[in-house]
């Protein structure tokens, strides 16, 4: 029944902060049953394993802000990757390979769906196919991870020294942060373009893995102040990125999409891994797909992976 006037007005205002405060006040599984939410839409066959990206770990402060959370309040079994921040691909794979063993004699699984930011990506697909676990990942999920190389990259390396000293610099304060052998420069070179061609000739996708990849966009050199350098370089040199990497830098296998932010900040390399621990609404542009927040949008990628049977 429709009611019009004053009082109809009052009634719509009431009932609209009436949710906002249950939004707010509620515990999650409470609004769930409000709002007719799946708490098990997350709840996969195989558990989810989170691989982080270059630069930082898992421990002591979690890579992934409020993603595990919201992704277990859904039925998920999150684990994380806990190699190191800066160790070349080689050695972080190797890494993962053990800690993949440990995982599925723990857990009694015989695989997992991976979500992989950034460099993480990279590491897993080498644990994939030349280590040849392939047989234990259901699923590769990347997050701006720099399948094709970066071209702000391959324009970096020209300032070898520069870039040399930089390297050793922060492999100092790595060493101190855990990282047993972390090798920045070699992690530089392992962005380029160069490189990343000889990496797909050598690391073909593994016919039993399903592979999905998503890229992001800052929507101005505003969006993110601490990224706001280095996206107007990538803008100059490539056009438009997270801040680092631009969409078909990014791409490979499934493309689930490119998603910027909701409002005007759009989306950056920290936005899409939730580092920042904001709340910060995400729009997927080939879809056309709002998600209140970033938290969201795992778990539509997760929730996809179990209607798969995965």
């Amino acid at each position: 029944m429709l009611v019009f006037g004053q009082q109809g007005t009052r009634l719509c205002y009431r009932r609209a902060a009436y949710i906002a405060i249950l939004s707010c006040l509620c515990p999650l599984e409470l609004r769930a049953g409000f709002f007719g939410e799946n708490m098990e839409s997350c709840k996969t066959k195989y558990p989810i394993l989170l691989v982080h990206g270059m630069g930082f770990r898992d421990e002591p402060i979690c890579y992934w802000g409020r993603i595990p959370k919201a992704l277990r309040k859904h039925g998920a079994e999150v684990y994380f990757g806990v190699q190191e921040a800066n160790a070349d691909i080689e050695r972080n794979a190797r890494l993962l390979a053990e800690r993949l063993k440990r995982l599925l004699a723990e857990t009694g699984a015989e695989k997992v769906n991976v979500i992989a930011h950034s460099k993480g990506g990279m590491e897993t697909r080498f644990l994939i196919s030349t280590l040849k676990m392939g047989g234990h990942i259901a699923s590769l999920t990347t997050i701006s991870t720099p399948h094709n190389g970066s071209a702000a990259m391959d324009w970096l390396m020209k300032f070898k020294p520069i870039m040399k000293l930089i390297g050793v610099g922060t492999d100092f304060f790595k060493r101190l942060g855990g990282d047993k052998k972390p090798d920045t420069y070699r992690c530089f070179e392992q962005l380029t373009t160069g490189y990343m061609r000889h990496f797909n000739e050598n690391v073909p996708d593994d016919p039993r893995v399903l592979y999905r990849s998503c890229a992001f966009l800052m929507k101005h050199w505003y969006s993110d102040l601490i990224m706001s350098v280095p996206y107007i370089g990538v803008r100059l040199l490539n056009g438009r990125s997270d801040g680092f990497l631009t969409p078909p830098e990014v791409t490979h296998g499934e493309h689930r999409g490119t998603f910027t932010g909701a409002g005007i900040r759009g989306m950056s390399h920290c936005d899409e891994a939730d580092l920042r621990r904001m709340r910060c609404g995400v729009r997927n542009i080939d879809t056309g797909e709002v998600f209140p927040d970033v938290t969201d949008m795992y778990i539509k990628l997760v929730s996809e992976l179990k209607e798969r049977g995965l």
